[in-house]
């Protein structure tokens, strides 16, 4: 079977993570990459696909699924992804809203999968999170639930890996009185996702939430924290400690906890992902360290290829595909597999 031909829309931190993993995959083959400029992208590429800034030159090396990387809102991609299924391709993007992309516009949502849909093609959110950890993770567990009373995840992570988007948005690098500005502008918005996995979670368990609530205040550093792309000195804020909590019949049912900063390790705090159900029977899973969230974010786009592939034409979420798995074998023998006989 002919590999499967992937081609990349944007080369940030993650998506060249994303280019390694790709070219070391079995099976697969990157053909492209869509860049703002040539001249900053860190070379070499893997692979040696082609480099332009043109997605029709992309599209005329036929790629089968794009892999989206540039920014985390569904106001933002929801046209670029059109332009892609328009040709065919499916597309697996990292931004955050796309996880559940209803959450934040159903009219895009719609216009999305009918478009997916009318073109034959998958279109996918994914990630760490939203996307697993605080959403996919929680529903599984909740398989072994005769009943859930309430619900409620913390993960605690180091933002270090990620690149200068996602610190903008979680206020890295401001003042606490430039943070407050930011959180009111809206150029600060702490973690992207909370209402997607509400969403995800609600919708699994039949849950209709009445509102959701969400709060936002600055980490702010004693010692000087740096990463490849910041340095924040003491004084400043270093991450964000974001809180949403989801409301159904007058009582909190879902509390999802996210304080995420750079170089936690640099005040001794140890990153984790912890989730408790209070139900029957009650669970409580602690992963300590933290799921690593770009290189987790990196292998669930890629991950995911094949199973969005050989499912139904539409836009999907986590929860309405096969449960991922890491594609170690060739992932068009994988592919053939997958799609019914």
């Amino acid at each position: 079977m002919n590999p499967i031909r992937v081609a990349l829309w944007g080369y940030g931190a993650m998506g060249q993570g994303v280019a390694r993993l790709v070219a070391e995959r079995p099976g697969m083959e990157l053909v492209a990459v869509v860049v703002r400029d040539k001249r900053r992208v860190p070379q070499p590429v893997p692979g040696d696909p082609l480099l332009t800034t043109d997605p029709e030159e992309m599209f005329a090396r036929r790629p089968d699924v794009v892999l989206l990387s540039t920014t985390s809102f569904v106001r933002d991609v929801e046209t670029i992804i059109l332009r892609i299924v328009s040709h065919g391709v499916h597309v697996i993007t990292i931004a955050e809203e796309m996880s559940a992309p209803a959450a934040a516009d159903p009219a895009a949502a719609k216009r999305l999968h009918e478009a997916a849909a009318a073109h034959g093609v998958g279109v996918l959110g994914t990630g760490v999170n939203p996307g697993f950890v605080m959403d996919l993770l929680v529903v599984a567990l909740t398989g072994v639930c005769h009943r859930v009373e309430h619900i409620e995840v913390q993960r605690i992570n180091d933002l270090s890996p990620y690149g200068p988007t996602v610190l903008r948005t979680q206020g890295v690098g401001t003042t606490p009185e430039e943070f407050a500005a930011g959180l009111k502008s809206g150029a600060i918005v702490g973690h992207v996702g909370f209402r997607q996995s509400m969403h995800l979670i609600a919708s699994a368990l039949g849950w209709e939430l009445e509102r959701v609530q969400e709060e936002r205040e600055p980490i702010v550093t004693r010692v000087r924290r740096q990463t490849p792309y910041i340095v924040v000195e003491p004084g400043q804020v270093a991450g964000c400690r974001h809180t949403a909590t989801g409301w159904r019949h007058g009582r909190e049912v879902v509390r999802l906890v996210h304080p995420q900063q750079i170089r936690p390790e640099a005040e001794n705090v140890e990153t984790q992902d912890f989730i408790h159900i209070q139900g029957v029977p009650e669970i409580r899973l602690q992963i300590r360290p933290e799921i690593a969230g770009g290189l987790a974010t990196e292998a669930l786009a890629v991950n995911m290829i094949p199973l969005l592939m050989a499912a139904k034409p539409g836009l999907h979420h986590m929860t309405d595909l096969p449960v991922p798995r890491a594609v170690l074998g060739d992932a068009g023998e994988i592919l053939r597999s997958l799609r019914p006989a």
